[in-house]
């Protein structure tokens, strides 16, 4: 007789005498029948939209703005080195509103008043007819504005902080006063000819802890 045949006469006879009767008989169903493995169905809809319909598409707007003081107030130089750090390009803008005609070049040259070679010249000279505005290549401080006695005629000085200094020489007048803030663009004076000069151009430099380096590396 099978288990499940003994089983079942035990739960006959109990019901027939009145008895309740809890019995654990061993059973091998999950042996004799392995758990199915389900497979996921995959329904195929087509889907479909109204022709009709509008669809946009929004993207936040992103914009970026290159903000040439900061970048200037950013840049250190070591005291007493003549490298211009690559970021210093393009931190200050032209002192003039025409187009830039560069003559006489920041280096070593030929002095134009004497005839000496190998004088030294500190800045970039830029031609200019006299009266010509002439304004700040960056905010600053103006630390001098008069007479040069080395040669630079009615000369302009503007301190923009961390070291670095612009200059304007040779103008015809000045329209800024020691100690006032002044913003990139102002106007400092006017090109001319004054000091040691040979006709109306605008004298530009640049120094960085009290030394001149090239102005065209900072334009």
């Amino acid at each position: 007789m099978s288990v499940g045949g003994a089983a079942h006469k035990v739960a006959i006879t109990a019901a027939t005498s009145g008895l309740i009767l809890t019995a654990a008989m061993p059973t091998h169903a999950a042996a004799d029948n392995p758990p199915v493995k389900l497979e996921p169905v995959v329904v195929d809809a087509p889907v479909s939209a109204d022709p009709n319909a509008a669809i946009g598409f929004e993207r936040t707007g992103v914009s970026s703005k290159y903000d040439p003081d900061a970048k200037l107030a950013s840049i250190s130089v070591a005291a007493g080195s003549h490298a211009v750090p690559a970021a210093a390009k393009g931190t200050l803008s032209t002192p003039l509103d025409s187009a830039l005609v560069q003559t006489s070049g920041f280096g070593h040259r030929t002095s134009p008043i004497t005839g000496e070679a190998g004088e030294m010249h500190n800045g970039q000279d830029f031609a200019a007819t006299c009266g010509t505005a002439v304004n700040a290549a960056a905010s600053g401080t103006v630390v001098f504005a008069g007479w040069h006695p080395y040669g630079g005629g009615n000369r302009v000085v503007v301190d923009h902080g961390n070291g670095v200094q612009t200059t304007y020489n040779h103008l015809s007048n000045i329209a800024v006063t020691v100690g006032t803030e002044i913003d990139r663009g102002f106007l400092v004076g006017a090109s001319g000819t004054t000091g040691s000069s040979t006709g109306c151009h605008l004298h530009f430099e640049v120094m960085v802890n009290g030394e001149v380096v090239d102005p065209l590396n900072w334009l």
